[in-house]
């Protein structure tokens, strides 16, 4: 009896401490609904009516006695403009009777997305080799340019709007006020600005979904990432732009004539995937031409392309002629990292540039070693030397060697390493290059230099503490000498900046890498472009450890990462535009992959950051060139239908992608081709200006179909030329492709087959990938179509 009460106390307990709100189907959590194509024109009506429809929906999965209030008070977003959807809080129950629904494709959770964090333009015109003002050439104010991203500092002089005609008609945006965000704020530059995530009816009430949706109640950037991408992609031109004396000269945007709009979907903490999505869709009703989306997800994390709100967006986006160009991701170096990688996202890898910053360190025996670093060091020759010792020798009692030789947090001893340059290696990838610079100088260290080859080329911000990266061979000489001097001194001399370094473009060693872990059958990343310390405005109230001492915050920054990336391609594909604005975003796209070089300012074979020659899995079809880009002589445009094929082949059901491509022409009559799904078909079913053959079997040959377009003169012919790897049987056919004007079409086959090579099957070829690329040439023009073909 005793033993049952006590049973039954229990179980009370139990029922008190765990409240029914913590049930499964209890729990809310911010949800996406996708409902597919069949957006509106935008119009507030349109809206209000959208917003009806999906409070409607929620409250038929509502719980008995819940009322319509309840129903607005869960819904967060509205997609409406590009296509249908929303965005609400909902139970695990809700969610499941939802997807159920018959207008509903799919439902996802409102997952965190990350931010993927001059004179890069400058370079990009000398590696074009072609002569031309890129100020003025056909420049065009007609161009809008939509940055989704943490915001923007509208007083920054790259949005400055002196000399702007107009704002163009057709803008349909508006700019959005804030406690610190006027309307004033916006001009004929900066034309409109929005925000999600705190305004009434669109916060989130889910603790997840609120630390990234939290984006202050204004446009304004509060991190520096927004407005440094949107300056790189179309900011005006500011002469004696600086990092504090480096990097000295005009800043720029990639097309200085073009408008900016920014969508403000992320904060510090990340950005919540129903805001991106609502950002996108507002970009497209608003009557952006590119959007820009330096956003992704991990790519230990990629979803399907129902459950991806950048490619769903992007989609979309296509449909209504708006090309979005996203960044490839900071995964790198190791293959099947690239994200944004679904075939109608303008995908893209980053690369050093000629510049470099170089902080010098000065042995005590007069030797100099070269680093990598950007700081402001206050130490000199003339000044006097700093005793220099390894981690350990520094180490805190009972501290491991491999901890205080990492610099891990709490390893040094700050009596033995104070005043003291010290010395520690990055053999362990989990403690950041600023965590080491924080634990040395929290030691009261003098310096600290780094061993580490990874992000040798991506020098550290390191502000005004003496900081300098150097690679093993290097660091091994610096070890050397502590080992065999009784009293071993350094300096770390203040960072200089050279231009004209050799080799450049390089592949930047945390770009994410190919092939998709999607598919396969789409050769990504798409192209390169720079993305390694890059200069370019920011936020002038900057943390004051990157600051030197003295000095305020700098209205420039430089950065590092496929974000800075991703601006250089959308402000090229704003050049194009401006000078054929009757092209496609796939024309656009088409003409900037393949006029990219393949070569670096040596004339040598663009290397990877390991000094291994580039892959269409690192570089895509390699280094924009925009100049060349004005003038492709073929492009290959892919259509919605190429796009809604792929749907096809890659396993999703005709009624499910005629769904997903609306009411409108493109889905009404929509079928699928014929043929069960098939990476096979999907390299050959989409008109793409790249190729990727997921398997290769010996005996077998694997086909390829194209469709060229001639934008160029008429009467052209173009012959094909094979760039093909030992082990490889490349064949063109026709060889020749000619068209009588402009706007026609040519219709060509790639066949790939293993060359015998001696005994066995396919002896003659290497296993895994290989590259190649067809280059069609009319004596005045070259396309290039690199592939990937996967030999098993």
């Amino acid at each position: 009896m005793v033993n049952r009460a006590h049973f039954v106390i229990l179980v009370l307990v139990y029922r008190l401490l765990v409240p029914l709100s913590a049930e499964p189907d209890q729990t809310r959590e911010s949800y996406v609904v996708y409902m597919g194509g069949g957006g509106g024109a935008g119009a507030g009506v349109e809206e209000e009516a959208a917003r009806a429809m999906h409070m409607e929906m929620l409250t038929s999965v509502a719980p008995a006695g819940d009322d319509q209030g309840r129903a607005a008070a869960a819904l967060t977003q509205s997609y409406h403009h590009a296509f249908q959807g929303f965005a609400a809080e909902l139970t695990e129950a809700e969610a499941a009777a939802l997807s159920g629904h018959e207008r509903v494709l799919s439902v996802f959770r409102d997952r965190a997305l990350e931010l993927h964090t001059t004179r890069s333009w400058d370079f990009l015109d000398v590696q074009s080799g072609l002569r031309s003002d890129r100020l003025g050439r056909r420049a065009s104010g007609d161009v809008i340019i939509g940055i989704v991203d943490t915001g923007v500092w509208p007083e920054s002089a790259s949005f400055s709007d002196a000399g702007m005609g107009p704002v163009p008609a057709r803008w349909r945006g508006v700019c959005m006020e804030g406690p610190d965000f006027k309307k004033s704020s916006c001009n004929k530059k900066l034309i409109g600005a929005r925000y999600y995530g705190s305004q009434p009816g669109s916060a989130s009430s889910s603790a997840a979904a609120g630390a990234v949706t939290a984006t202050g109640g204004s446009p304004r950037d509060a991190v520096g990432h927004g407005t440094h991408t949107a300056s790189t992609a179309a900011g005006a031109v500011v002469p004696g732009a600086g990092y504090y004396g480096l990097a000295r000269g005009a800043a720029k945007g990639g097309a200085p004539a073009s408008r900016v709009a920014v969508y403000k979907a992320c904060s510090l903490g990340g950005c919540a995937s129903s805001a991106v999505l609502k950002a996108i869709d507002d970009a497209v009703g608003d009557g952006v031409d590119v959007v820009s989306i330096s956003i992704g997800m991990s790519s230990a994390f990629q979803s399907d392309f129902l459950a991806d709100p950048i490619a769903l967006g992007a989609f979309h986006a296509h449909q209504r002629g708006v090309l979005v160009v996203c960044s490839g991701g900071n995964d790198g170096p190791n293959p099947y990292t690239v994200v944004n990688s679904a075939p109608w996202i303008f995908t893209v890898a980053a690369s050093s540039i000629d510049r470099s910053f170089h902080s010098t360190i000065v042995l005590g025996n007069g030797t100099l070693v070269k680093g990598i670093a950007i700081n402001f060091s206050n130490q000199s020759i003339t000044g006097g030397q700093y005793p220099l010792v390894f981690g350990p020798q520094v180490a805190g009692r009972y501290t491991p060697v491999s901890e205080a030789s990492n610099c891990y947090p709490g390893s040094l001893d700050a009596q033995k390493a104070a005043g003291k340059i010290v010395v520690c290696v990055g053999t362990d990838p989990m403690v950041s290059r600023r965590v080491k610079k924080l634990v040395a100088e929290g030691a009261g260290a003098s310096g600290l230099v780094l061993i580490d080859d990874a992000e040798k080329a991506v020098p550290f911000v390191a502000g005004g503490f003496p900081f300098s990266q150097v690679a093993t061979d290097a660091g091994a000489q610096i070890l050397e000498y502590i080992n065999s001097t009784k009293n071993p001194t350094a300096v770390i001399l203040p960072t200089e900046d050279a231009k004209d370094d050799k080799p450049a473009p390089v592949v930047a060693s945390f770009s994410a890498r190919g092939p998709g872990g999607l598919t396969e059958a789409i050769l990504k990343p798409d192209l390169m472009a720079p993305g390694v310390s890059i200069l370019a405005a920011t936020i002038p109230t900057a943390d004051k450890e990157d600051v030197p001492a003295g000095k305020n915050p700098s209205p420039f920054a430089i950065k590092s990462g496929t974000s800075m990336a991703c601006p250089h391609v959308a402000g090229a594909a704003a050049f194009v535009k401006s000078a054929h604005p009757g092209w496609s975003p796939s024309m656009i796209r088409s003409a900037l992959m393949t006029t990219a070089t393949t070569r670096n300012n040596l004339g040598q074979a663009v290397a990877s950051s390991t000094g291994a020659a580039a892959t269409g899995h690192d570089m895509g079809a390699g280094e924009i060139s925009p100049l060349r880009a004005l003038s492709p002589g073929l492009v290959f445009d892919t259509t919605t239908r190429d796009y809604l094929n792929f749907l096809c082949y890659y396993g999703y059901k005709e009624q499910l992608v005629r769904k997903l491509a609306g009411a409108g022409a493109a889905g009404a009559a929509f079928a699928c081709p014929r043929g069960a799904p098939s990476p096979d078909l999907i390299a050959s079913g989409v008109n793409y200006p790249s190729i990727s053959v997921p398997r290769l079997l010996a005996g077998r040959t694997a086909t390829v179909s194209r469709v060229a377009m001639n934008v160029g003169p008429p009467n052209a012919t173009y012959a094909a030329a094979v760039e093909a790897p030992p082990g490889l049987a490349v064949k063109v056919s026709p060889e020749r492709l000619v068209f009588s004007s402009r706007w026609t079409t040519a219709a060509y086959q790639v066949s790939f087959e293993i060359a015998s090579g001696g005994a066995g099957a396919g002896a003659g070829a290497s296993k895994g990938y290989v590259h190649g690329a067809v280059t069609w040439s009319d004596g005045a023009h070259s396309v290039r179509t690199p592939f990937a073909v996967n030999v098993i």
